[in-house]
């Protein structure tokens, strides 16, 4: 036998995810490298590890058993790293988190120092919706989430990080628009919403509703990101939160549209479970938040306060 830590770490997902394409895509691997790595590995063995029928792809009984195996050893190689980094004094241990998909612009920069501080330290960053957020949460799957809008339903604690932002934004100012966007030029305006469930979307819908103001052709998007390329190709107008509109904005490619109420202004919260167990690796993270946090701000995000 001469498989590999890769060649096991790739079957493992591959016995988790049913599905080569979305290994693949969990691994940040191209397919064929996947293909590559699982004929590789089969080729060690005499019984089936897969076998397709039809389009789909099925763990045999036998590849269950490997792919046991297999968690357990990486367990053991991650736990040897573990041991060796402990040894010489290092923080060592797994740092979750998980974060809406509009904190992605937010969240790498309150962790790249800690990172860089203390190699042994795994981070895992979990970059979904709001639903996904929470969910994270409640089953204690992760050790901070990053938030701009507080769960009602859970008893958090919390650490406000920074302002975020949100301003009527377009490609173009509207023509029939001479210096202001009003309450009637609203309903002129094709506007383009995130979809239910969307913090972005619940501050964007409760504005127009607390100046009950009706807006134009709706399009609902899945992303901020989609949003925003969809407002660069000027399909509409969005109410965005303009952490993520840095270089539209410096290119022109987008420009902020100046409207009485505006901007709405929420604040980023990295929270956590009140009940929460820390373990040294997330107190070390929460103690270096509460220390850092300004530095960080005044060194990545100056340009931020500016508007």
């Amino acid at each position: 036998m001469n498989y590999t830590l890769q060649q096991l770490r790739i079957f493992k997902k591959i016995s988790e995810t049913k599905s080569i394409t979305k290994a693949s895509e969990e691994l940040h691997l191209t397919q064929p490298a996947v293909s590559i790595q699982l004929k590789k590995l089969q080729d060690q063995f005499d019984i089936p590890l897969t076998e397709v029928i039809g389009r789909q792809l099925y763990i045999t009984e036998f590849g269950y058993e490997i792919a046991e195996a297999s968690e357990r050893i990486l367990n053991e190689v991650h736990a040897i790293r573990y041991r060796s980094k402990a040894y010489k004094g290092q923080l060592v241990g797994k740092l979750s988190i998980s974060i809406v998909s509009t904190a992605k612009y937010v969240m790498p920069y309150f962790l790249s120092g800690f990172i860089r501080q203390h190699e042994g330290v795994d981070l895992h960053m979990d970059v979904t919706n709001k639903a996904g957020v929470i969910k994270s949460l409640e089953d204690n799957a992760v050790d901070f989430a990053l938030v701009s809008v507080l769960p009602e339903q859970l008893n958090v604690k919390k650490v406000t990080l920074m302002q975020n932002k949100l301003y009527l934004v377009g490609s173009q100012f509207p023509a029939q628009v001479k210096e202001k966007i009003r309450k009637s030029d609203f309903e002129k305006l094709p506007f383009i919403f995130r979809e239910q469930g969307s913090a972005t979307r619940k501050a964007m819908v409760d504005f127009l509703n607390a100046n009950s103001i009706r807006t134009g052709k709706i399009m609902e998007l899945t992303s901020n990101e989609a949003v925003k390329q969809a407002v660069i190709a000027g399909l509409g107008y969005s109410i965005m939160p303009i952490i993520g509109l840095k270089n539209e904005l410096n290119n022109g490619s987008l420009q902020i549209l100046p409207a009485k109420g505006l901007p709405i202004s929420t604040s980023w919260n990295l929270i956590w479970l009140h009940s929460k167990k820390f373990s040294p690796t997330a107190q070390a993270y929460l103690e270096y938040i509460r220390a850092e946090k300004d530095v960080v701000i005044k060194e990545k995000f100056s340009w931020y306060e500016n508007y």
